[in-house]
């Protein structure tokens, strides 16, 4: 049975791999909007560089990522998860998830991103007033254990997004699947995130939409405590070309093959000497690439962070450096309510 689903679930990997190019080749370079849908939920996620499809834990935050890595084993979990962004941006949001049956386990969330207040001009750039922005995302997802080692999830985002007088609204799904050997703690993934559009315009221009298509594993050594995770992203996209600095200051364009192969790529690393503590670290190649300014080539696109387990609470914190401006700050609280609601 290991053997077919991993022999099917390869074919698709390669399928993914031998048609992403098509995809790629209609998708547009331009700037899209609703880049909320990217920043991360997981502050252990945020820690192993902003993005894994793969991390199988028992932290209701990892289904935002991969809606399959939500299972049985988080009945009955809440979670609560707090960002703080750079220029006083701040995001947060609750989770919930319940099993159903013997096979099947729904969630709810609602995330917020608030942009704080901006001061607001007329068209000669005389200030008129202040005005607020921000981002409400609600989130329904259900997974479903297809086999003891492979499971599938979707996931339905509604995006509400109010700037000034503009506001939009728009449905996103994902699709997501997941392969977990328990015996040798190997996680293989595959994930279409993003897929939807507009229901209400800011205006009448059309506006890209953020999908991704993603591949991602995580491995722990045989003889150590140590998970090992590779994400990749942006597959649709071939090219992902970015400009920098040269010695003599000026920007550059690169384009080339070795540097769009790597910045498709998110790495993570685990210590987890046991189930109820880990210290992760990540590197983020796009990003390193998309900051690599004079003043910011140094810890751009890394990540770190630490969590742990204390009876039926969970506790994570991670730094991360989203943009120039400086780092980022985030932290979740999980909780297992199965003792109370159970009884």
């Amino acid at each position: 049975m290991r053997r077919c689903v991993l022999r099917c679930l390869g074919r698709t990997l390669l399928a993914v791999t031998l048609f992403s190019p098509l995809f790629s080749a209609q998708a547009q370079e331009g700037k899209t909007s609703f880049d909320v849908l990217n920043l991360p939920v997981s502050s252990h996620i945020n820690a192993l560089g902003g993005n894994n499809i793969s991390l199988v834990e028992e932290d209701i935050t990892v289904m935002y990522h991969n809606p399959a890595l939500m299972g049985q084993e988080m009945d009955k979990q809440i979670a609560a998860n707090y960002m703080r962004y750079v220029a006083g941006i701040n995001l947060g949001g609750f989770s919930y998830a319940q099993a159903v049956r013997q096979h099947g386990t729904w969630a709810v969330g609602l995330q917020y991103a608030g942009y704080g207040s901006m001061p607001l001009a007329d068209e000669t750039g005389v200030i008129t007033g202040s005005f607020n922005a921000k981002d409400i995302l609600a989130t329904g997802l259900y997974a479903h254990d297809i086999t003891s080692s492979l499971r599938g999830g979707i996931s339905a985002k509604l995006l509400y997004s109010s700037y000034e007088s503009y506001s939009a609204l728009a449905l996103f799904f994902d699709l997501g699947l997941n392969y977990y050997w328990a015996e040798k703690d190997f996680s293989l993934s595959l994930t279409l995130k993003n897929l939807g559009g507009q229901l209400k315009k800011y205006e009448s221009q059309r506006i890209s939409m953020p999908w991704d298509l993603q591949v991602g594993f995580s491995k722990t050594l045989r003889h150590a405590p140590f998970r090992i995770s590779v994400t990749a992203q942006h597959l649709n996209k071939g090219h992902l070309p970015f400009e920098k600095v040269d010695d003599e200051g000026n920007l550059k364009k690169v384009d080339k093959f070795v540097p769009n192969f790597f910045r498709h790529l998110v790495f993570g690393v685990d210590y987890i000497p046991n189930r109820n503590f880990y210290l992760a670290v990540g590197y983020d190649c796009k990003r390193k690439g998309d900051m690599a300014t004079a003043g910011r080539r140094i810890w751009s696109g890394f990540t770190a962070g630490t969590g742990f387990r204390v009876k039926m609470f969970g506790i994570g914190v991670s730094l991360a450096q989203h943009h120039a401006n400086g780092f980022t700050f985030m932290t979740n609280l999980t909780a297992d309510l199965s003792p109370f609601l159970s009884r």
